[in-house]
């Protein structure tokens, strides 16, 4: 057995607190029927309406699909949506104690619409999106009060901000502690979280900080990572380069490349993002050093992108792609 099969044997039973902003992704699933007389459009007879977890709250499935003990800590809207969310995770075995279901919030939903002929491959033909954002005053009490009672039982913690308000850069740096790994993956204000162990952008979110184009140059690939580090005051910095891979970086270490794992035959991405940290950050509450930690999450984001839909990386799966 090799040293990243040995790492990824002790992900089982870690306890990973994820603050984030829980999505539901719906998926509604139908077969292409005719174009509408009433207008220039596709009649679709529908087949199938899944709700499965997006956004932070597949960041926790990923977690649970590895082996550990994630523990959600965010707001949910007291809806249909919502409840479906928090039935998924008890299914699961997830503790949901530390998600708030409120009245005055509409949880965030991403419904997309895929069709195709009888058996082909359904296509994405458009989302709608829904919910959000949070009444952030009102419910930091909430959340302060349980990331306190739960990150002393943790191995880490995870922040996954997609805008949605739930996430306030003032209440994790309040909270956070060197004694756990903690890392973050913010969509829209990644320089908001500074002095936490590693964030996990991807590359259009360091150019969109930074200002600047990266494009194939690979110095400027380097001078990125190494500034962005720097101000955001992280000891590591992975980013996420699509077809191109991975770069880590590290504070008093040379410049790590990822090559892509597996084929850059991509089915879908969605939800990539939430895979590649929960793998990265489980590796760290592991005990794992950050090149190896990479290279799990490389080989967990090569294995989902594979993946139509949004849906996590198994430890199973995961054990036998690093055996290969």
């Amino acid at each position: 057995m090799n040293g990243l099969q040995e790492l990824l044997r002790k992900f089982k039973g870690k306890r990973v607190v994820v603050l984030g902003d829980f999505v539901a992704d719906v998926f509604v699933y139908g077969e292409i029927s005719r174009i509408s007389r009433e207008a220039p459009v596709l009649v679709l007879n529908h087949r199938e309406t899944q709700v499965v977890p997006g956004g932070g709250a597949n960041a926790v499935h990923n977690l649970r699909a590895l082996g550990a003990e994630p523990l959600p800590v965010g707001i949910l809207g007291d809806d249909e949506e919502g409840n479906q969310l928090i039935r998924y995770f008890k299914k699961l075995g997830i503790d949901t104690a530390g998600i708030r279901m409120t009245k005055s919030y509409r949880t965030p939903t991403k419904m997309r619409i895929l069709a195709g002929a009888v058996h082909s491959q359904r296509q994405q033909i458009v989302r709608l999106d829904s919910g959000g954002p949070a009444p952030r005053t009102n419910e930091r009490p909430f959340l302060e009060r349980k990331l306190k009672s739960l990150l002393p039982k943790a191995n880490a913690l995870l922040v996954s901000d997609y805008g949605y308000g739930t996430i306030i850069p003032e209440l994790v740096s309040g909270v956070s502690s060197k004694s756990i790994p903690s890392t973050v993956d913010s969509r829209f204000a990644m320089t908001a979280f500074s002095g936490m162990t590693a964030a996990t952008p991807n590359e259009p979110e360091v150019e969109a900080a930074l200002g600047i184009k990266i494009g194939n140059d690979m110095g400027k690939l380097e001078w990125a990572g190494r500034t962005l580090m720097r101000r955001l005051k992280h000891s590591a910095l992975l980013i996420t380069r699509g077809k191109d891979g991975m770069a880590l970086f590290e504070r008093s270490a040379k410049t790590t490349h990822i090559p892509i794992h597996g084929t850059d035959e991509i089915a879908d991405v969605t939800g990539a993002g939430d895979t590649v940290i929960a793998t990265f950050t489980l590796a760290l509450a592991a005990g794992g050093r950050y090149a190896d930690a990479a290279r799990l999450a490389n080989y967990a984001g090569g294995i989902v992108v594979m993946k139509h839909g949004t849906r996590p990386v198994t430890y199973n799966e995961l054990m036998d792609a690093i055996g290969e």
